[in-house]
């Protein structure tokens, strides 16, 4: 009971503290040391434009709003497509509860506990017994999803006809404690984590394990627009787990360190034969002329920090001179192509409104049916100028500015806008939803 008091207790201080990672106050923008100033902005434009809700900033669980929500989704669908693109790949969803792992976390009833705590006739040995009893009836949940995968390896090796390789692949809520983190305050947290679970031979375990590892890094550099910030490095003998013959973490580099974002082990047969006791036979499968239990690589992602390290991957701080010849710095997140959440924004300038409506609205439906995500900028009552549109939708991510004026109801012409580049060319309506095809089919292959 004490040990759960002096966890409350530290949550408590946490929020007091002077955070060594993050900058608290998002609106402290005079600063002398520039990572820290880009930092600040980053989480100014991330609440401004709702890819994550202030209130993310000082706790552990991150919320996302329409944008962040759409970046997470773009990622885990990448991520998922990049892992399954080898033959017997599987997709599996396994229960949030853990029944086996002996790292999970319990979640307990508070006012149940608070009960027992209040209950001054009870002896301390009485209150510990009771407080025992609530901690057994409490519902226990996962800490990574490796777990549910080794059990559902006998009912996968059927489905395979006993062939290796193949592969469980997951994505999914776990909890994480932060009692490893500076100022920890002994408690958990929720995180999205993508999971491969990978069976193949003892005899090429060791080639495997390279392959996948060669191949998560080249997956994080293909959307990133700085792709030396990511790195990766071999786990030090003193820190891998027990039954681990090797270890390789996937790198970012925040302004205040590298931290981790995917975890690659090597388990061998250990938690395997530790998850189906008693039942070796039914794990073994072929190898050549051999029957042999399967060596394990686990492949880890963790979505929320992956999504951060893309954010600040791809903001940009520029410097741009408006018509008045004075200088501003222009922030732009020049997220990939296929991860940003927004390809396209509509919006309309002077002419007939109900008319131009129309045009926006055609077109609106057009790429939607041809599954360009769309932002509706021409529904928007708050008129803006055209620099200061720009300006919102640079910060949004948005690829392309597609405006409809006078002159498309006469000629056809639209004004179209490179968030890259920032050129602005004409277009033809005709040609429009086919050369925005192109572009993003493109990119998703280079």
């Amino acid at each position: 009971m004490k040990m759960f008091l002096n966890c409350i207790r530290r949550r408590l201080q946490f929020f007091d503290e002077k955070l060594p990672r993050y900058q608290r106050n998002i609106s402290r923008y005079n600063t002398r040391d520039d990572s820290c100033d880009k930092t600040s902005l980053l989480k100014q434009l991330c609440a401004d434009r709702y890819y994550i809700s202030p209130e993310a900033f000082h706790t552990r669980t991150c919320t996302y709003g329409p944008l962040g929500t759409e970046l997470k989704k773009n990622m885990i669908e990448q991520w998922t497509s990049a892992v399954r693109s080898r033959a017997y790949v599987f997709g599996i969803t396994t229960s949030v509860q853990s029944r086996m792992c002996e790292e999970s976390v319990r979640i307990v009833n508070v006012g149940a506990l608070q009960e027992i705590i209040n209950q001054d006739s009870l002896s301390k040995k009485e209150a510990s017994q009771m407080i025992q009893t609530l901690m057994k009836d409490s519902v226990s949940v996962r800490t990574s999803l490796l777990q549910g995968a080794l059990q559902q390896y006998i009912q996968a090796l059927e489905l395979v006809n006993r062939t290796l390789p193949f592969g469980l692949a997951e994505t999914g809520l776990c909890h994480h404690s932060d009692s490893q983190l500076r100022h920890s305050s002994g408690c958990s947290f929720e995180v999205t984590e993508s999971s491969l679970v990978w069976f193949c031979s003892p005899r090429t375990s060791s080639q495997w394990m390279d392959y996948w590892a060669h191949q998560r890094l080249q997956w994080w550099r293909k959307f990133a627009l700085g792709p030396s910030d990511f790195d990766m490095c071999n786990v030090v003998d003193e820190e891998l787990k027990e039954g681990t013959s090797h270890g390789v973490n996937v790198l970012y580099k925040f302004p205040w360190g590298s931290e981790t974002l995917e975890t690659l082990w090597s388990l061998g047969d250990t938690l395997l034969l530790k998850t189906h006791q008693g039942t070796c036979t039914k794990l073994q499968c072929r190898d050549g002329r051999k029957s042999v239990v399967p060596h394990v690589i686990s492949v880890s992602a963790n979505v929320d920090r992956g999504m951060l390290a893309y954010l600040f991957n791809s903001f940009q701080l520029l410097k741009k001179t408006d018509n008045k010849q004075k200088l501003h710095q222009r922030m732009v997140l020049k997220l990939h192509p296929t991860l940003t959440p927004v390809k396209v924004a509509l919006d309309m300038g002077q002419g007939s409104s109900s008319e131009l409506r129309q045009v926006c609205e055609g077109l609106f439906q057009e790429f939607l049916e041809a599954g360009i995500s769309t932002w509706p900028g021409y529904l928007d009552t708050m008129s803006l100028s055209l620099e200061n549109l720009h300006t919102k939708y640079d910060e949004m991510g948005v690829l392309f500015t597609v405006m409809v004026s006078e002159s498309t109801l006469k000629s056809g012409l639209l004004l179209v806008r490179d968030r890259d580049t920032t050129i602005r060319e004409t277009m033809h309506i005709s040609e429009i939803k086919c050369f925005l095809l192109k572009y993003l089919s493109a990119s998703e292959n280079f």
